[in-house]
């Protein structure tokens, strides 16, 4: 097995201290350090996921490019041995300024204001532990059904989790997306904006992390916020100021919440196929 002191030995980082830090399911995760410099390290089987770390890269860099967002900078990514590994600039967690809320609406308005004509990306990526398939695709509700919801309907359904009526109420569902979702240009998007992916930094300002990036309709990253313990009403206030959403918004929130729902219940099972197969009997019936 391949160690963390020879994943930083091959990246060159020399008389540096290790500290674990928390990172994910399937990632290990260290801080390396000296007197000089701080860094952030994640390293995963490379032959389980290969490529995510170099997806990764590109994802943050992409938001470096086209926001206001605070993105830990991407040092170095590369394998060694059966591991790959991601090398980031330390970003030392703080407390909330008072208009941290007010910030990241603000500045996640302002990112899903850079738009292009195709939904999708420029590479596949990673969402979790799943691949994320991006091929672009002009509308939104085909790149929706297509690159989302019938892979992972179709998995669950192939593994026993999900019954014939559920996906009866997915081809129901997917016949009408044209209907329900307002037409936009596509967004980029974070495209896993949960509680967890973002924080404050040492000067109270907002930190993106984690981004399963991709071009996509806006209300897919607002529906995330909603998730996992959910975001403040400041956020949504100062977003709705800048780049206000369409109307009737909250009531696509749910058709939004399925994606990453379907994730979690490939991944995990439990209430999320519950939740999952209740949304779709909701907007397919």
């Amino acid at each position: 097995m391949i160690s963390i002191n020879e994943v930083i030995e091959k990246a060159g980082l020399k008389e540096m201290y290790i500290e674990r830090v928390g990172g994910g399911e399937i990632n290990e995760a260290y801080k390396v350090f000296n007197n000089r410099s701080e860094f952030f390290v994640k390293l995963n089987d490379a032959g389980a996921y290969p490529g995510m770390f170099e997806q990764e890269a590109l994802g943050l860099q992409t938001l470096r490019e086209n926001s206001r967002f605070v993105i830990p900078e991407v040092l170095q990514f590369g394998t060694a041995g059966s591991k790959q590994f991601l090398i980031l600039q330390w970003v030392e967690r703080s407390d909330s300024s008072a208009d941290y809320w007010k910030k990241t609406g603000e500045q996640l308005a302002e990112l899903h204001q850079h738009s292009q004509i195709h939904a999708g990306f420029s590479h596949h990526n990673y969402i979790g532990s799943l691949k994320q398939l991006n091929t672009p695709v002009e509308s939104w509700s085909e790149f929706y059904i297509s690159q989302r919801l019938q892979v992972l309907v179709e998995k669950l359904l192939k593994s026993g989790v999900f019954s014939p009526k559920d996906q009866k109420y997915a081809y129901h569902l997917y016949s009408r997306l044209p209907e329900i979702f307002p037409g936009e240009p596509h967004s980029l998007l974070h495209g896993d904006l949960w509680g967890g992916n973002h924080f404050p930094n040492e000067n109270g300002l907002p930190v993106l992390i984690d981004p399963a990036v991709y071009y996509g309709h806006r209300e897919m990253d607002i529906g995330m916020t909603g998730l996992f313990g959910g975001f403040r009403r400041e956020f949504y206030e100062a977003y709705h100021y800048h780049y206000p959403l369409e109307k009737r918004w909250q009531q696509r929130l749910q058709l939004t919440q399925l994606y990453p729902l379907l994730v979690h219940a490939v991944l995990f099972g439990g209430h999320y196929v519950a939740k999952s197969s209740e949304i779709l009997k909701k907007f397919g019936s």
